[in-house]
């Protein structure tokens, strides 16, 4: 206890003195090609959780998000898909005028390629949202939970890595006492980390007890939403998800690939662009394409037994646990990326064995508008919820208009 403390003290040193000299020894590098991110010998052998690495993020990472007086990025061993053991990687910020309140905060980077990782891109694009937080007094906590293998919609293992990531947060401290108070929140893909975090909890980090998740645009069941984007706008989505859920279950992955079309204009070196591909590369280069023409069977390919365990095991929300915590969660009546009914669906599954749930439902925009248009409604949750004022204890449909602009 007495290293981690001395190193904790001499990294905050380290990062206070590199932005007051505006110098850096380093400058930020891609995942998969920075030697940092590689678990050490042994790993394996560590409870979940446990800091592997810890360092001062480098670069300029704390001068780009505003009321930031630090960032580090901190590696940790976590639990994949298949229960085995894996890592992950976080980046903590540090507010300017701290109080005892950690916000973990899942981005929505949907990709199967390390390159868009939260921890290298939020050099590029750091959200909105973990600015007013910082503002607010509050530690953000902002993991790679698709884990090293970009394990996009693999719930299980996003679920696990967020997990670990605030167990690890708290181990590191940096200010945070074992009182302090602790909260999830998520859009989309982030949601969907958020919320398999949540059900999870229970059996797999019972010590942590979080005082709540705010969760929108929630993705329940992936099969659900390959159906609904397919041929459509956000196509896309479909071989990024494909790829990242397979990727922890080599079976799957070999059937999926022997699957797919070897000629023709949608054939399997098309698809698997989509593996260096951004969310928003893929959804341009796959747009309104019908994903099943890949598909030497079509789409009864992607809903074969090899494709449909995981997607059942891995995919499927509302089966791995009961939420501990109070929910608010918020979604586009007319969200075309994922059906509203999947959403009701879960939501009343929890209502009915006692959760917690505020629901908001947005008869405007749809799934992107809501990103925007809820964030309001979440930060009111949230703050409530870390301030101790939270008082709904019984679960409550509310359909309230709300705009993006």
């Amino acid at each position: 206890m007495l290293f981690a403390s001395t190193l904790l003290v001499f990294l905050n040193a380290l990062s206070i003195t590199a932005m007051a000299t505006g110098k850096h020894d380093t400058e930020p590098m891609p995942p998969q090609d920075d030697p940092w991110y590689t678990a050490p010998y042994n790993y394996e052998y560590k409870q979940p959780g446990t800091i592997l690495r810890i360092r001062a993020a480098p670069g300029n990472l704390s001068s780009v998000m505003t009321n930031a007086t630090a960032a580090f990025n901190i590696l940790y061993r976590t639990t994949d898909s298949r229960y085995l053991p894996s890592w992950a990687v976080t980046t903590l910020f540090i507010p300017k005028h701290p109080k005892d309140v950690l916000l973990s905060y899942q981005i929505p980077y949907d990709s199967v390629d390390l390159t868009f990782s939260p921890s290298y891109q939020l050099y590029q694009d750091p959200p909105s949202d973990i600015s007013r937080a910082l503002g607010l007094g509050w530690y953000v906590n902002v993991p790679d939970y698709e884990g090293p293998l970009g394990s996009f919609t693999a719930g299980v293992m996003s679920g696990h890595a967020t997990l670990d990531s605030i167990r690890a947060v708290k181990a590191a401290a940096f200010g945070l006492t074992a009182n302090a108070k602790y909260a999830m929140w998520g859009y989309s893909g982030g949601a969907l980390a958020s919320e398999w975090a949540a059900e999870l909890q229970l059996q797999y980090a019972p010590e942590l007890k979080l005082s709540g998740a705010a969760l929108g645009g929630l993705t329940p069941n992936v099969t659900s939403v390959m159906l609904a984007v397919s041929g459509k706008p956000a196509a896309g989505l479909v071989p990024l998800a494909m790829l990242g859920l397979t990727s922890q279950f080599p079976e799957a992955e070999r059937y999926l690939l022997s699957r797919l079309k070897k000629q023709g204009t949608f054939n399997r070196d098309g698809f698997l662009k989509a593996r260096n591909y951004s969310s928003v590369q893929a959804v341009a280069a796959f747009a309104n394409q019908d994903i099943a023409d890949y598909f030497i069977g079509g789409f009864s390919d992607i809903t074969a037994p090899p494709i449909k365990s995981v997607t059942t095991s891995d995919g499927q929300m509302g089966y791995h646990g009961v939420p501990q915590m109070p929910l608010y969660v918020y979604k586009a009546v007319h969200d075309e990326v994922s059906p509203t009914v999947d959403t009701d669906t879960l939501v009343s599954k929890y209502c009915k064995i006692n959760v917690a749930i505020t629901y908001v439902r947005n008869p405007l925009g749809g799934h992107f508008d809501e990103w925007t248009a809820g964030v309001p409604g979440a930060m009111d949750f949230l703050q409530t919820i870390l301030t101790g004022t939270h008082d709904n204890t019984g679960c409550k449909t509310m359909e309230i208009a709300s705009s993006s602009g």
